[in-house]
């Protein structure tokens, strides 16, 4: 059985979070489709890298995924947490028990923005933390809370892609072999 993700991308988003979480996923096997939240299939990223989503949100609405990942960069999130086809989308997921990924602002602004937390522990970058009233901050790199998964930002981005990826494995050896592969010591703590 082939295991999906959905990588949601909104014009803005943050390049390596992005990036390198889609790498690490297919490179464990798990099939990660890009999404584009815009009216085009065509984005630029935080630093004005131009990408092509696979598929643009209209497309999905009737799909589910085994994961929904957020990417952070302060204009992506911001745009996302505006996209109602994304919200909807998101929190359909999150009642389907599926798993909700987001790094960096995502977490609070995307989620904790629209009250789709929901009582469970996150972390975010910075102080955003501080306007969200629907979460337990936790002061941690990769926080797990019933299917949510959330990451601290662009520097945990490897330990997040790797425990994200062990979850949707149902198995954390191979997340570890990969990662040992492309010379990156895990934060074993995490698994």
């Amino acid at each position: 059985m082939t295991i999906r993700a959905a990588l949601l991308l909104a014009q803005g988003f943050e390049d390596a979070e992005a990036i390198m979480t889609l790498d690490i996923l297919n490179r464990l096997g798990i099939e990660v489709d890009t999404i584009s939240c815009e009216t085009s299939t065509q984005l630029k990223s935080y630093h004005h890298v131009t990408v092509v989503a696979k598929r643009q949100i209209d497309a999905c609405l009737d799909e589910f995924y085994d994961a929904i990942i957020l990417p952070g960069g302060p204009e992506g999130t911001q745009r996302l947490a505006a996209c109602s086809h994304a919200l909807n989308w998101i929190a359909a997921h999150d009642h389907q028990q599926k798993i909700v990924a987001a790094l960096c602002s995502a977490p609070a602004r995307v989620l904790g923005g629209n009250q789709l937390l929901k009582g469970r522990h996150y972390v975010c970058s910075g102080d955003l933390w501080q306007h969200c009233t629907d979460g337990i901050y936790t002061d941690k790199d990769v926080v797990h809370d019933g299917n949510l998964i959330t990451g601290r930002g662009l520097g945990v981005t490897f330990d997040f892609a790797f425990y994200l990826a062990s979850q949707l494995l149902r198995e954390s050896h191979t997340a570890m072999v990969q990662a040992e592969h492309i010379y990156h010591p895990l934060n074993r703590a995490l698994f």
